[in-house]
């Protein structure tokens, strides 16, 4: 999305540094939205957070191919900051585009105007569950093996 509010920013931005903290020297890599995800050349986005580990990616960039640089492939988890704009293309059309990239284990939906967070997991190749995650409660994502306090998303919101 080009141009979001200050809280949809913030959020993000508090999102990635939780995932910094957790995933900074291991061997996932994670990215905001300005890295494109793709699965086949007509479909690709900008989330506003993923991550991606996989075998077929090279772990340094000198062993990634140029266009790799730009373009990452193979997300096992993705989350989106919710805006009243893009809401409705997020939680279906985007969701149902998403199901379609094999690697995704968890596709996370945060609402910046309340403490809201949806979790959707894959359970099976077809079938996912949702976990929902309000003030208060600790957020657990899984396919990160991450776990922090709800507010620590919200923090800094004017």
């Amino acid at each position: 999305m080009n141009g979001c509010s200050d809280r949809h920013s913030r959020i993000a931005i508090n999102l990635l540094s939780e995932m910094n903290r957790h995933l900074g020297d291991s061997r996932c890599r994670f990215y905001g939205s300005t890295v494109k995800v793709n699965y086949k050349e007509e479909f690709y986005c900008y989330p506003d957070a993923f991550v991606t580990y996989d075998p077929r990616v090279g772990d340094s960039l000198a062993e990634q191919p140029r266009q790799n640089r730009y373009i990452k492939r193979y997300p096992k988890f993705i989350a989106e900051v919710l805006s009243s704009s893009t809401e409705a293309f997020d939680r279906d059309l985007k969701f149902t585009d998403y199901q379609n990239l094999d690697s995704l284990e968890e596709y996370v939906l945060i609402s910046q105007d309340s403490q809201r967070v949806e979790c959707r997991r894959r359970i099976a190749a077809d079938t996912w569950e949702t976990t929902i995650y309000e003030a208060g409660d600790r957020i657990t994502l899984t396919s990160l093996d991450l776990e922090f306090p709800s507010d620590r998303l919200y923090r800094g919101l004017d």
